[in-house]
């Protein structure tokens, strides 16, 4: 019997499942408005110096722009491209970038990358104009958006790279790494530490080598032999990500993530893992005996729609799964999800 993932018994389209942000709107919070004015005002008693004051009111400025760009685009699945700047078009990297980004546009995904050359505009190549969103930085050098994303409203311009950094992770539902320098070393282990610290929902982390290279294979000895032989990390950390030479594996790995798994929220102190399927007893009971290590108290269970996901209504016909999570083993929470998906997604057929 050949086996083959089944698809959600729902409309994957972009108006049902598919969003996954929580809806905001500004009225609502008039609270936090209020507490950002105060924080302004608390300034001037602080007696901030001039400096200190352009940082915060340009990084401001930066974040509401973006947030305002992103905003539309927010419940749109989303994968953060990165990669070098210095890639030329006939590498082997190039070459692959491009079809990632058309394999991603293809699945109905969008595609963010830094706007500059190289690996990112590769994938903005083969997303194509109307699926790509840049986040460019200014700089003395490297600094020119591409001609694919250039004068498009998705594309936002930084001054600094902590606020650029944060759209790179917070708008995305995935990540996909190249080869690149050390912009791309810093953002592979940003991502990771975010996900590994529980400061970000899990996602897919993915890195594509081209055939023949080595790049992240010997990344990845640096990493067992530094950091988990010398127990910096815990063996299941290395499951926050995966490595591969092909594209069509990193596509499958990401949206296999997906397959039943949409995504997760704390409510009242439990963590609620929204699906796509609902598994049955048994399989929660499997959940329970080999994942009981990461719940704090009480056990793993089906729940109900909080009235707390309120923001969430889009998602409201989800099944969902809840638990007080320990907030410290982020592999082995990413290893249930795959658990669940492999098991929850999977049919047999002739």
């Amino acid at each position: 019997m050949a086996k083959k993932r089944r698809r959600a018994a729902v409309d994957l389209s972009e108006s049902d499942v598919m969003f996954t942000e929580h809806d905001s709107v500004l009225t609502r919070h008039p609270t936090l408005i209020e507490q950002i004015k105060q924080t302004a005002d608390g300034l001037k008693q602080d007696k901030a110096s001039r400096g200190d004051l352009k940082i915060l009111s340009r990084a401001l400025r930066e974040l509401r722009y973006a947030f305002k760009v992103f905003a539309p685009f927010r419940r749109q699945r989303k994968v953060s491209v990165f990669g070098s700047a210095r890639t030329p078009h006939d590498d082997p990297s190039y070459l692959q970038s491009v079809d990632f980004g058309r394999r991603m546009a293809e699945e109905g995904w969008m595609v963010l990358t830094g706007a500059g050359g190289g690996i990112m505009e590769g994938a903005h190549e083969g997303c194509g104009r109307t699926r790509a969103m840049g986040a460019n930085i200014m700089l003395p050098f490297e600094q020119d958006p591409n001609p694919i994303i250039a004068g498009d409203r998705k594309l936002v311009n930084f001054k600094y790279f902590f606020t650029r950094k944060l759209l790179f992770i917070k708008e995305v539902h995935a990540v996909v790494l190249f080869p690149g320098g050390f912009g791309t070393q810093d953002e592979a282990f940003e991502t990771l530490t975010l996900v590994q610290t529980g400061k970000r929902d899990l996602m897919p982390i993915v890195m594509i080598d081209p055939p023949g290279s080595n790049y992240w294979e010997q990344w990845n000895d640096f990493v067992k032999d530094q950091l988990l032989d010398q127990e910096l990390i815990s063996p299941e950390d290395l499951s926050l990500f995966t490595r591969t030479q092909s594209v069509e594996e990193a596509t499958e790995e990401i949206m296999r993530f997906y397959s039943v798994y949409n995504s997760m929220r704390y409510v009242r102190g439990k963590l609620v893992l929204r699906l796509h399927f609902a598994p049955d007893d048994e399989f929660i009971d499997r959940l329970n005996d080999e994942f009981s290590d990461i719940v704090e108290s009480g056990r793993i269970e089906m729940t109900q729609m909080n009235r707390l996901e309120a923001d969430d209504r889009h998602l409201r016909h989800l099944p969902r799964l809840a638990f007080r999570f320990n907030r410290r083993s982020a592999g082995r929470l990413r290893q249930m999800v795959d658990l669940i998906n492999d098991n929850l997604g999977i049919v047999e057929s002739a």
